[in-house]
Order: structure tokens, then sequence, then C-alpha cells
């Protein structure tokens, strides 16, 4: 996919930035497809501070979107099945400076699924410019890591970019096997 993406962006520069924006709002609202391969074509296209920055504004920008969805679609019916998450359930009930620091700090976190936290703020009590503010302030630390880690994987030659891609799936399969078992344990 990113690759794909890689040459449209050469073969139409003029849409390179709003199909990327685009593709971002996506993500966000589909809220369970990984961005990073937005982040690394944007990267690779325009270099790394101006395809962090584009990222960045991408994910604001689809964060804010999903958040209005979820709200318009989900705020009246969802509110009692997410009682079952915790950390969720806390964000459904805050407000104010609670529901800014909760959203901050899950936003901190990049094992934290951003649709999850979307989805809490949106059918909960959060309004939409302090979820924005929130959501894009604790995007910056997780932005920049993953800028960072797409561009010095980018750097490696292909043999040790297929030798990470086969570390990462093993550190993922057995993260998800382990927790899996602990769950029926």
């Amino acid at each position: 996919m990113q690759q794909q993406l890689l040459h449209f962006f050469e073969q139409h520069p003029q849409w390179a930035i709003t199909i990327s924006l685009l593709i971002s709002v996506g993500v966000a609202v589909a809220g369970v497809l990984p961005s990073v391969f937005i982040t690394a074509t944007n990267i690779l296209f325009f270099g790394f501070w101006e395809g962090v920055a584009l990222s960045f504004l991408g994910e604001a920008l689809g964060a804010a979107v999903a958040f209005v969805l979820y709200r318009k679609g989900f705020q009246k019916s969802a509110g009692k099945k997410l009682q079952q998450f915790p950390k969720a359930a806390a964000l459904v009930a805050a407000k104010g400076t609670r529901a800014f620091g909760l959203i901050f700090s899950l936003r901190l976190l990049p094992f934290v699924p951003s649709g999850l936290v979307t989805f809490a703020a949106a059918i909960g009590q959060s309004g939409l410019v302090l979820f924005v503010i929130a959501s894009s302030l604790g995007k910056i630390p997780a932005l920049l890591l993953e800028g960072w880690a797409v561009y010095g994987a980018t750097k490696l030659s292909p043999l040790y970019q297929v030798l990470l891609a086969v570390a990462a799936a093993v550190l993922l399969y057995v993260f998800v096997f382990r927790k899996n078992k602990k769950a029926n344990s």
C-alpha cells in the first residue's frame, strides 16, 4: 500500500497533500487501521519534518471528523457497552480538565487504540474543542517517535527491513497470544 501511494504522490504531486489528508481522515474514522503507512509515505515524499507535520495535521483533522461522526452516530446507544473497559468508561464520564488529562495521557501511549479514545470521548461528556486540543497535543510525542522509527527503518538495507518486519510480527504474535492465553486462563 505504501509503495503504491508513494508512486501516486510522485506521479501527481499536486494531489499529494489532499490525498494524504483524506487518507488520514479515513484511517481515523475507521478507528482500527494503523496510520504508520501514511506517516511513512509522507516522510518519504515530503521529508522528515514536513512529512511529520502533514501526518500530525491529518491525524488531528481525522480525529476531529471521527469525533463528530461517532458522536452523531453512537452517543446514545454505545455508552453501556463501553462500561466493560474501565479506562474508556472513565473517559466517557469525565468532563473538563479531567477529560482533557485522560485524552492527553491516552494519546501519549502508542499502544492505546486511537479509535477507542476518540470513540469514548465522542460518546462521553467531552466537547469537540477540548477533545481536539488534548488529542492533538498528546499525539505530538507519539507521532515524533513513530516518525523517527519510520525514518530510521527506511534507511536500513532491504534485508534489515525484512528482519525488522519479521521481528515486529513475532512480537505482535507473542503479545496477542499471551494476552489471549491470560484472558482464557
